[in-house]
């Protein structure tokens, strides 16, 4: 039995997800011999860190971060706090020689993300990333359909975020909403996941132009350390300014010469948490979307056109990890279950000492476009992507 001993900062929603995952993993995956210990865990607002404590089993809640970093039996610090603290938190967590897995973004703008990244190379430590949809089983079947030569050669990606969490204008101004937080708004937030999707399926980017737009420009003002970002103020409630994009669209061009479209909004009114994209080669074509995330429609040429049109897969136990949660087909597996996977593949690495996949440096490759996309919106042109690091 491995023991991994883990502190996590910051728990919000996020912060409790992860530590139920972790608590999951010997469960779901016994043959792994992966036992995470919830050491210690940290939050500025005392009742909830002591609440983590007693609901999650943490030995110690505190509500500084530093400790988490300093416990001498801490091995693996997990992030999820709100944007802004994530450079300062990873420098002195790499510093002090900690695996370090962190949600996305891991920094407030590409510079940061840089920043980090350098952090976790040059101390020499294993780091991973936040990009849980990546880890849908149906989602690991497409790529393996694409790396196979299946689908032939990509012609064109096309993939979206678009949720409703921010569509109601009396939705609280949360830390999501403030650029000093936050950073960007929809271009860190959802538009990260879509670039990370893209480079994962479809493969990197070579040029884009973008646009963004604020729909919604204020909110009401939220009571600190109460409520998440989908919780509702009133109508007559304080409100402050939102100072970030709530929706992103971009036009691209691939390294590969596919081209291809990827959108992220907070506002639109219809889709719930529609994270899809669609995929076209040469031979064949597949399409996914997270609200449907147990179905997987794929098109594959037939020589003789008989059988032309796509074919609905049903998530089951032949397809990657799906079988650790339940067996057979049609039995589907959540949100949650994908942050077990996640959790199970980083604790994988950490026991190993191997490198981590999607690490800091994958996350950097997402900040390169995402510096790109900004670019674009000041010159209001097509910008290459270039890359930034940091030694």
């Amino acid at each position: 039995m491995h023991t991994v001993n883990i502190g996590v900062i910051g728990m919000g929603w996020m912060g409790q997800a992860h530590s139920r995952s972790y608590l999951q993993v010997p469960l779901r995956f016994p043959e792994s011999g992966i036992k995470p210990r919830l050491l210690i865990c940290s939050d500025n607002v005392q009742a909830r860190a002591d609440s983590a404590r007693e609901t999650l089993g943490f030995e110690i809640a505190t509500t500084d971060w530093r400790e988490v970093i300093h416990h001498p039996e801490v091995q693996v610090v997990n992030v999820c706090t709100p944007n802004d603290l994530h450079v300062e938190i990873i420098r002195e967590a790499a510093a002090a020689g900690k695996h370090i897995f962190c949600e996305k973004p891991i920094g407030r703008s590409p510079q940061e993300t840089a920043q980090v990244e350098s952090f976790a190379r040059n101390a020499g430590i294993l780091c991973g990333v936040g990009y849980n949809y990546r880890w849908t089983p149906l989602v690991r079947h497409a790529r393996n359909l694409v790396q196979s030569g299946e689908l032939g050669e990509i012609t064109h990606f096309r993939a979206r975020f678009f949720s409703m969490y921010g569509s109601n204008p009396l939705g609280l101004l949360t830390w999501r909403f403030d650029r000093d937080i936050a950073g960007s708004g929809v271009l860190g937030d959802l538009l990260s996941h879509v670039v990370d999707m893209t480079h994962f399926m479809a493969g990197r980017i070579k040029r884009l132009v973008s646009q963004q737009h604020t729909f919604i420009p204020e909110r009401p003002l939220p009571i600190p350390g109460k409520g998440t970002h989908y919780s509702m103020g009133g109508a007559d409630d304080p409100k402050g300014a939102v100072t970030n994009e709530d929706y992103v669209g971009v036009l691209v061009e691939f390294e590969n010469g596919a081209r291809g479209t990827l959108e992220a909004t907070r506002t639109m009114v219809g889709p719930k948490n529609q994270f899809a994209f669609e995929l076209h080669g040469t031979k064949g074509a597949l399409a996914w979307d997270f609200e449907r995330m147990n179905e997987l429609q794929v098109f594959k040429l037939d020589e003789t056109l008989r059988f032309d049109g796509y074919t609905r897969l049903v998530g089951g136990d032949q397809y990657p990890n799906h079988g650790n949660f339940v067996p057979g087909e049609g039995n589907g597996v959540g949100y949650e279950d994908l942050k077990v996977i996640e959790a199970y593949a980083w604790l994988e690495s950490v026991v190993a000492n191997t490198p981590h996949s999607p690490s800091f440096a994958e996350a950097l490759a997402v900040a390169n476009v995402n510096a790109a996309v900004v670019r674009s919106w000041e010159s209001a042109g097509w910008q290459d992507v270039t890359s930034i690091q940091i030694n």
